[in-house]
């Protein structure tokens, strides 16, 4: 299949639509998190109370990052002509569901998703699980071979192979000239910008 031919599309949010901000090591350092240990697999093996404690917290930086959000290159241009040509858009993050919809708004685009459409750490497992992934597929009756996963990370190429859909990487850094993950990802661009020429929807 080609990319042309894929219109069901889920983007991951942070890094990908928007310009990454997340400062991780000092998040860990923060929440006394091991620097080699995943947040949100950290957090869950946390006894309950220490648990939410962290969680409120992330919560709230995450909420001021949200706030703040801007766009990464090209992403509001492809998101709105996708919109406009009718495919179907989702939102797979491991981000809270409700900054997530913070984060749409402040870049301009919260009116190219439905609010079910957007799932975040609380809705399914975090990626790279596909459990996202196959919630969205059951919501809108697509086979995942015929979805497109949208991300700037291994999880969400991860996430995409193990649901059997297709995987994009986009916004990769600077110092990172040639795809570090060849083996997981479909499609390979620069922004979403050359994406969205890639697949036609943008000249």
């Amino acid at each position: 299949m080609s990319l042309g031919e894929i219109r069901h599309w889920v983007f991951d949010m942070d890094g990908t639509l928007t310009l990454a901000v997340h400062d991780f090591p000092a998040i860990k350092r923060a929440l006394g998190i091991p620097q080699e240990h995943d947040i949100l697999t950290h957090l869950a093996a946390l006894p309950e109370d220490e648990a939410a404690a962290k969680h409120a917290w992330l919560l709230e930086h995450e909420r001021e990052l949200a706030v703040a959000s801007k766009a990464a290159p090209g992403a509001v241009e492809l998101v709105r002509a996708l919109h406009g040509a009718g495919y179907r858009l989702g939102i797979l993050t491991r981000n809270a569901h409700e900054l997530a919809l913070i984060t749409l708004d402040a870049i301009g685009i919260g009116d190219c998703f439905l609010t079910e459409d957007v799932l975040g750490r609380g809705e399914a497992d975090p990626k790279p699980s596909p459990d996202g992934l196959l919630r969205l597929a059951a919501r809108w009756d697509v086979a995942p071979q015929r979805m497109l996963m949208v991300g700037d990370y291994r999880f969400d190429l991860d996430c995409a192979r193990a649901a059997g859909a297709h995987s994009a990487l986009v916004n990769l850094a600077d110092h990172l000239q040639e795809n570090p993950w060849p083996e997981l990802t479909d499609w390979h661009a620069q922004d979403c910008a050359e994406l969205g020429r890639m697949a036609g929807v943008l000249v």
